[in-house]
C-alpha cells in the first residue's frame, strides 16, 4: 500500500450515472469529494454495452438531479444518446473524475477509510460510496460440462452486434431484458435463435396509451406491496386479453425485486418461430446442451444473459449480503455494518434504476453533509 497523501471527505467509486449523480449532490451540499473510475473515460460501464441497447424506460424519469435530457433526445434515449447524457452531465457540474484509477482494495482505518488504487497512491477519506454498479460483475452460473462444449459462450456482456452471429445456431440463457433484447436482435440478422428461460418472465407492454409503463409504476409505487403485484397482475392480463396468452413460463416467487420483460419484442419472436422456446437446461455437451426435459440440440454459440451480481469485491469481506445479493443496507444507502459507507446505484424495481439512482444520490450526500 502506497502512502496516503490525498484527504478527503468522502470518495465516490465509479463514474457512471450513479457516480456522477452522487458527485453532483455531494458538491451541492459542499463536500470535498473525488469519483474514482476504473475505466479510461466516464460511463466506461455504458461505452462497452451492446451498440443497439436502448433504455426501456422513459427519459423524463431516467435523467439525473439537476438536468433533464435534451428535448431532441427520444423518448427512449439510445445508449449514445446516453453516453451522450452523460459527458455533459459531468462537464456541466464539474464533476471531479479521476480516469483509469481501479480502486482494488477499501479498508477501515479508525473512524474513516483507506482506498488502494492499482499503481497509484492511497486515498483516505471520512465516507466511502460505492457507485460501482452491477455491470462489471456478470452472473455466470456453474452449469456442468461446460469444458466439453467445442462451441464458443460468453456472458451478455461481451455481446456488442448481431453481424458475427448471421446464420449461425445460438442459445440464448436468461428471461430478463437483456435476453430478450439480444434474441430479437439475433433473429432479425438471420441467426438461428433459442432462448432457454428455467424461472419464467413477467411481460408488460413499454407504453400503455402511448405512456411508457415506468411511469404508471412509479405512479403506482406508492400503493402497498400486495396491491402493486395486483396492479402488475391486471396489466399483465389487459395485455393477454389483447394480444393472447404469453408464451413464457410465468415467473417464480421471489422476495426481491422482479423487473419485468419490458416490450413484446422476444413474446413476438418466439409466436412468430423466429425464436425458439425450451426450458432451463442442466449441463453443456460436447456439440451443444442437454435440457432439463432430457432433449438435447446443437448449437454454435451460448450466450449467457444471466444478470449480475453487486460490484462491491474491493470491500472484501467487510459488509454481509441481503437475501438478493446486495450489501446489506437501511435507509436504503447505508451500510447495516459499518458506519461511513454507503452504496448508490443498488436499488432495482420497476419504477426504474436511474430514476431509483437519482433519489438515492440524494439521500447519501444529505446524511454524509450531515455527518
Amino acid at each position: 500500500m502506497g502512502t496516503v497523501i490525498e484527504s478527503h471527505d468522502a470518495i465516490v467509486i465509479g463514474a457512471g450515472p450513479a457516480g456522477l449523480a452522487t458527485s453532483r449532490e455531494l458538491s451541492r451540499a459542499g463536500v470535498h469529494h473525488v469519483v474514482l473510475e476504473r475505466g479510461g473515460a466516464i460511463g466506461h460501464t455504458w461505452m462497452h454495452l451492446y451498440d443497439g441497447l436502448v433504455l426501456h424506460t422513459g427519459k423524463h424519469l431516467s435523467a439525473l438531479p439537476g438536468m433533464a435530457f435534451p428535448s431532441w433526445t427520444p423518448l427512449f434515449p439510445t445508449r449514445l444518446d446516453f453516453l451522450d447524457y452523460l459527458q455533459r452531465y459531468a462537464d456541466t457540474f464539474r464533476v471531479p473524475v479521476e480516469t483509469n484509477a481501479n480502486v482494488e482494495l477499501v479498508k477501515a482505518d479508525g473512524d474513516a477509510w483507506t482506498v488502494s488504487v492499482t499503481g497509484a497512491t492511497t486515498r483516505r477519506a471520512r465516507a466511502v460510496i460505492v457507485a460501482s454498479g452491477i455491470v462489471s460483475n456478470p452472473h455466470i452460473p456453474d452449469i456442468p460440462g461446460r469444458d466439453r462444449f467445442r462451441g464458443r459462450i460468453v456472458h451478455s456482456v461481451e455481446y456488442r452486434r448481431p453481424d458475427p452471429f448471421t446464420n449461425q445456431r445460438v442459445l440464448v440463457v436468461g428471461a430478463g431484458n437483456s435476453a430478450g433484447e439480444i434474441c430479437a436482435e439475433l433473429a432479425g440478422a438471420g441467426a438461428q435463435v433459442t432462448v432457454a428461460i428455467r424461472s419464467g418472465a413477467r411481460v408488460v407492454p413499454r407504453q400503455l396509451l402511448g405512456i411508457p409503463i415506468q411511469y404508471f409504476g412509479v405512479a403506482l409505487s406508492a400503493l402497498p406491496q400486495s396491491l402493486l403485484r395486483g396492479a402488475m397482475f391486471l396489466t399483465g392480463a389487459l395485455s393477454e386479453l389483447v394480444r393472447g396468452a404469453s408464451p413464457l413460463p410465468p415467473p417464480a416467487d421471489t422476495i426481491c425485486a422482479n423487473v419485468p420483460l419490458i416490450g413484446f419484442h422476444l413474446v413476438d419472436g418466439v409466436r412468430s418461430g423466429r425464436i425458439q422456446l425450451r426450458r432451463g437446461l442442466t449441463e453443456f455437451t460436447s456439440a451443444g446442451v442437454r435440457f432439463v426435459d432430457g432433449s438435447e440440440d446443437e448449437y454454435d454459440h451460448v450466450i449467457l444473459a444471466t444478470g449480475y451480481r453487486a460490484a462491491i469485491g474491493m470491500l472484501g469481506n467487510l459488509v454481509r449480503f441481503d437475501d438478493c445479493g446486495f450489501a446489506a443496507r437501511r435507509k436504503r444507502v447505508v451500510s447495516v455494518d459499518r458506519p461511513n459507507l454507503y452504496f448508490v446505484g443498488h436499488n432495482y424495481d420497476a419504477r426504474g434504476g436511474l430514476r431509483n439512482i437519482a433519489r438515492d444520490a440524494r439521500i447519501a450526500a444529505s446524511l454524509i453533509a450531515r455527518r
